[in-house]
C-alpha cells in the first residue's frame, strides 16, 4: 500500500510502498532509491532477498507469490507499468495508461491495474488486456482486492462514491457477480481470505468490520473495532486458514478478530439473582432500536496488538513463521514489527522484534525506548480511573505526567490533576446488588453495558475510558 505522507514526501526512514505477497512469505517496499524485498522466513533476522537502485521513487512494487516475476510504478512515470524479471534483471514487457496508476494486484491469473475511474484486467501469462471496466466510480485511493484463489478469482472495487457498496467482479468469465452493500459510508478497506469465499470490508468511520460470503454476499461476521472515535482503517487481512482477521489503523492499536460461529447453549431457569438479573438485560433488548441490538451480536476483538507509535500509515499481515501464529506491521516510519499470537487465548500480543528495513535490527527493549516519547504504553480503563480515583477529562488537554490524556491515562507518575468529578450516574458509587451483578471486572470495565434504572431502559459505552449516554427510553 501506499505509505508516503499526503503531500507525496517521503521523509528519512519512511517508505513510499510496502506490501506482503500474496502467501504472506515475503515484504516488498519501495522508496525513493528503488525498491527491496526480503524474506519473512524467521522472526530474529529478515534476510533481504534483493534490492534494486535502477528505478528511483518506487511507488508500487508487487511481486507473484515467491518468483521472479514483479510490477513496479514509479513516481517519475506514474501511468507506465513495467513487467520485470527481477532475478534475471530484465524487464518483460510496459504499458501506458491513460491516467495515474493507484494500485496493481497479482494472482496466478490475472494482473489488474487500477485507475482512478477505471480497472484494467491482464492475463497474466501473456500481459494482454482481457476486459476493461470503465466509469467506476471515483476511486482516488485505488481501493481494490483480488482473490488469490484459482478457483474464485474474484476482483472486489468500491460500487459508490458515497456509500459502502462493493462491486464482485468475476475476472475469470469476465462478468459481474454481484453488489454488496456493506457498509452506509464509503468503504476504506477491502480484503479476500485465501479460498477467495470471504471478503472483509471497513468503511471511513471504522467502527464496525464486516465480513460477508462470497459470491453470494451473505454477511457472516460483524466486529466491533470501537465506538469511541471514528478512525481511518489502513489494513485488513485474513490468516492463510481464514480463521484470524487483523484490521490495522491510523492509532496505536490492531485489532485480530477470531471467525468462529459460537454455538447456542441451551437455555436454563436462573437459579441466582444475578442470573435472573442477565436474562431481564437480554429481555431489554427487545425493545431497544435495531441499531442499538446490532451491537450486542457484534464481536469483540480476540487479541490485540500496541503498535509504539501513532499516526503512521502502515500495512498488517497475519503469518505462520516457524510454526507459530504471528502479526506483522510494517509502517512508515521505516520498520517492520513482529508479534507473537496466541491462537488459544488471545489477548495482548507480544513484541517479539523490530526490524529496520535498510537491514538492521534493533532489539526490543530499544523499540520500547525510543516509542515511550510518542504513545503512552500503559493505560487505564474508566473503571480503573473510578476505582483509584483518577479524573478523566471530558476533552483531551495538555497535563503533567500521570494525568489523563485525551481518554486514556498515563499511570506513570503522580497524578497532578483537579478532584475527581462526581459519578455520572447517581447509583453508579453507591455499590449492592446491581453492582456485583456487572460482574468482577468493575462497575465500568465492560465495554457495553445495559442499565435498568427505575423504568427506564439506558444502554452506555464505556470503552477505553468514555462512558457516553446512548439511549434513554421507557
Amino acid at each position: 500500500m501506499n505509505l508516503a505522507s499526503q503531500s507525496g514526501e517521503a521523509g528519512a526512514g519512511q517508505l513510499l510502498f510496502a506490501n506482503f505477497n500474496q502467501d504472506n512469505t515475503s515484504l516488498a517496499v519501495g522508496s525513493k532509491s528503488g525498491y527491496k524485498f526480503f524474506s519473512l522466513s524467521s522472526v530474529d533476522k529478515l534476510e533481504q532477498i534483493y534490492e534494486c537502485t535502477d528505478t528511483e521513487d518506487v511507488c508500487i512494487v508487487e511481486r507473484l507469490f515467491s518468483s521472479s516475476l514483479v510490477a513496479i510504478v514509479s513516481l517519475k512515470a506514474p501511468r507506465k507499468l513495467k513487467v520485470c524479471h527481477f532475478k534475471k534483471g530484465t524487464e518483460i514487457c510496459n504499458y501506458s495508461y491513460s491516467n495515474t496508476i493507484l494500485a496493481v494486484k497479482l494472482n496466478r491469473q490475472r494482473l489488474i491495474v487500477c485507475l482512478e475511474e477505471s480497472l484494467y484486467i491482464h492475463n497474466i501469462r501473456d500481459m494482454k488486456v482481457l476486459h476493461t471496466i470503465r466509469e467506476t466510480p471515483p476511486n482516488p485511493a485505488g481501493l481494490c482486492a483480488l482473490s488469490i484463489n484459482n478457483d474464485n478469482c474474484y476482483l472486489a472495487y468500491p460500487g459508490s462514491a458515497t456509500i459502502g457498496e462493493v462491486q464482485v467482479f468475476d475476472t475469470i468469465n469476465l462478468r459481474a457477480a454481484n453488489m454488496i452493500p456493506a457498509h452506509d459510508s464509503p468503504l476504506a478497506a477491502l480484503a479476500f481470505d485465501a479460498s477467495g469465499t470471504k471478503l472483509a470490508t471497513a468503511s471511513e468511520k471504522g467502527t464496525v468490520i464486516r465480513v460477508f460470503s462470497i459470491p453470494e454476499g451473505q454477511k457472516l461476521f460483524e466486529f466491533r473495532r470501537g465506538v469511541k472515535r471514528c478512525v481511518s482503517i489502513c489494513s485488513l487481512a485474513f490468516s492463510m486458514d481464514s480463521l484470524f482477521l487483523s484490521a490495522s489503523s491510523n492509532t496505536e492499536t490492531v485489532h485480530i478478530f477470531k471467525l468462529e460461529t459460537v454455538k447456542e447453549k441451551p437455555q436454563e431457569e436462573p437459579t441466582t439473582w444475578t442470573g435472573y438479573f442477565g436474562k431481564v438485560l437480554m429481555a431489554s433488548t427487545s425493545y431497544l432500536p435495531s441499531q442499538v441490538t446490532e451491537m450486542f451480536n457484534q464481536g469483540r476483538a480476540f487479541a490485540t496488538v500496541r503498535l509504539p507509535f501513532c499516526g503512521h500509515k502502515n500495512i498488517c499481515s497475519l503469518a505462520t513463521i516457524q510454526k507459530i501464529p504471528r502479526l506483522l506491521v510494517g509502517a512508515s516510519d521505516g520498520y517492520l514489527y513482529m508479534y507473537n499470537l496466541d491462537p488459544q487465548e488471545g489477548g495482548e500480543c507480544t513484541l517479539m522484534k523490530q526490524h529496520k528495513l535498510d537491514g538492521s535490527m534493533e532489539t526490543t527493549n530499544e523499540i520500547l525506548d525510543s516509542a515511550s516519547h510518542d504513545c503512552p504504553l500503559v493505560t487505564q480503563t474508566y473503571g480503573t480511573a473510578v476505582a483509584t480515583g483518577t479524573h478523566v477529562p471530558s476533552s483531551p488537554t495538555r497535563l503533567g505526567k500521570g494525568c489523563a490524556t485525551g481518554t486514556e491515562v498515563d499511570v506513570c507518575g503522580p497524578c497532578c490533576c483537579p478532584p475527581p468529578p462526581p459519578p455520572p450516574f447517581p447509583w453508579a458509587g453507591t455499590g449492592g446488588a446491581l453492582r456485583h451483578a456487572v460482574g468482577k471486572g468493575g462497575w465500568f470495565e465492560a465495554e457495553l453495558l445495559v442499565f435498568v434504572f427505575e423504568g427506564v431502559v439506558m444502554m452506555a459505552q464505556a470503552a477505553l475510558g468514555a462512558c457516553e449516554l446512548f439511549l434513554a427510553c421507557c
